[in-house]
């Protein structure tokens, strides 16, 4: 299994990512996401890639899939800490701004409005 998905307070999954993200894995995801989207807690899904060594288009769809279903309650996204190849490609996907870097903890803080500093 190249994922963990992690629930806070049934309403932000903090999903992480290891190795490859190929189709066959991103099919996984979906699905296993999909029904917590589906079930109508959730509102925020931190994608954690640091671990993340290889995304395809299919790992763009999937993110970009789950923003459109959150979308339907109002929910948020975060891509926390993406190589700096990635950060290309979310850029040109016009994802730059819900990339963020630092720990899950400050995303979670970032998602619920909290701002340190």
């Amino acid at each position: 299994m190249n994922y963990e998905i992690n629930m806070h307070l049934n309403d932000i999954a903090v999903i992480r990512l290891f190795g490859e993200l190929d189709h066959h894995e991103t099919e996984k995801i979906r699905t296993h996401i999909s029904k917590t989207i589906l079930q109508g807690n959730l509102t925020t899904i931190i994608w954690n890639l640091e671990r993340l060594n290889f995304m395809d288009s299919s790992g763009i769809g999937l993110i970009l899939g789950r923003m459109r279903e959150l979308s339907a309650v109002d929910g948020q996204t975060l891509i926390l800490n993406p190589s700096n190849t990635m950060k290309k490609i979310f850029q040109f996907s016009g994802l730059a701004s819900f990339m963020m870097e630092g720990t899950e903890a400050d995303a979670i803080l970032h998602a619920r409005g909290i701002v340190n500093g």
